[in-house]
């Protein structure tokens, strides 16, 4: 009997772990990972933009979403986009880096504890003396502590992800800073001046720098990069992409220092298109009432596009299963986000 469920809540294990089809190509975190550092592509953007990605490649999103992209590459500015969830937001920064060949996209998602410092660089003091003492421990101490933890110093700093991207380079990297509107009130203020000035110091590094002018510290990537003086400042002005599902109002200094956007839900032709993109050609037709029913939705109703891409891979894997409907995956799986429960 052809039975698609894996877990049958009869409490007796069983091996049904190895008849687990592949991922969705959207959550196929394998692929993602063995594709890193075979070229410049971002390893993620097939699972971001869709493995298809190339066959809707002509399609062109509204003039609205281009223009500002333009805006704010030419003005040097980050990108302020707004929005409900699954509208795009964060998709837009990979398809840029992906479009423009910028690499990997840097990622600094936002929660209520982030901090500027998170996103600049971090210094890992307590390793640091932990290791000296356990060099004198060895009796490895020269009579100088102070000069042997000083040269070293650079193994226990880590640029964040915003520091990274401010790194002196020839081409931009894209950065995602990913639902801003998460973040306490005192963030969005303390990015104003680093936006602006596209540069920082490390002040652990600037009190050395009379000794140590040049100290080597691993960035966001995990690579290692030679810091001068202490400070750090970027050459080519990265490409800012900040995503903000819309719970909170901005300061007006940050609203100035961005090029803002709006992003609406998909449209019939976007959400087609981003379908063949995962699933072919031949999932979005096999979906085509789904689709329907996600656009015919209540008017202010809330549903994501990913709602809708498990809805019809899970439908399409196997339609014929026991006991599975359309419309029960549908129900289950493309409740209104905004539902009180």
């Amino acid at each position: 009997m052809n039975d698609w469920r894996i877990y049958r809540g009869v409490g007796q294990p069983h091996d049904g772990m190895r008849r687990l089809p592949a991922p969705p190509p959207w959550r196929d975190f394998a692929a993602s990972r063995d594709g890193a550092g075979s070229g410049p592509e971002d390893p993620s953007s097939a699972r971001r933009l869709g493995v298809r990605r190339r066959l809707v490649e002509n399609y062109a999103p509204r003039p609205a979403e281009v223009d500002a992209v333009n805006a704010a590459l030419y003005l040097r500015r980050p990108l302020l986009v707004t929005g409900n969830p699954g509208t795009g937001k964060s998709t837009l920064a990979y398809a840029i880096a992906h479009e423009l060949g910028l690499g990997k996209v840097l990622r600094w998602p936002i929660v209520s504890r982030t901090t500027l410092q998170d996103g600049l660089y971090r210094y890992d003091a307590i390793a640091r003396l932990q290791d000296v003492q356990l060099e004198r421990a060895r009796g490895d101490d020269q009579g100088d502590d102070r000069g042997a933890a000083a040269s070293g110093i650079g193994s226990y700093i880590r640029l964040g992800p915003l520091g990274t991207a401010l790194l002196p380079a020839d081409e931009p990297r894209v950065l995602l800073i990913d639902e801003l509107d998460k973040s306490d009130l005192d963030l969005p203020n303390d990015l104003l001046n680093t936006l602006e000035e596209g540069e920082f110091a490390i002040p652990e590094l600037e009190r050395l720098a009379d000794r140590e002018p040049v100290v080597e510290v691993l960035t966001h990537d995990g690579d290692r990069v030679a810091v001068h003086g202490g400070r750090i400042a970027c050459t080519a002005f990265p490409v800012i992409v900040l995503t903000s599902n819309g719970e909170r109002d901005f300061p007006a200094p940050l609203l100035r220092r961005c090029v803002q956007l709006e992003l609406d839900p998909p449209g019939e032709e976007q959400l087609t298109a981003m379908v063949e993109a995962h699933l072919g050609a031949d999932g979005a037709a096999a979906g085509a009432d789904l689709i329907r029913r996600f656009l015919e939705r209540e008017p202010g109703e809330v549903l994501a596009a990913d709602q809708l891409l498990n809805a019809l891979f899970l439908t399409q894997h196997d339609p014929h299963a026991q006991g599975l409907t359309r419309e029960r995956i549908a129900e289950m799986l493309m409740q209104p986000l905004d539902r009180t429960r």
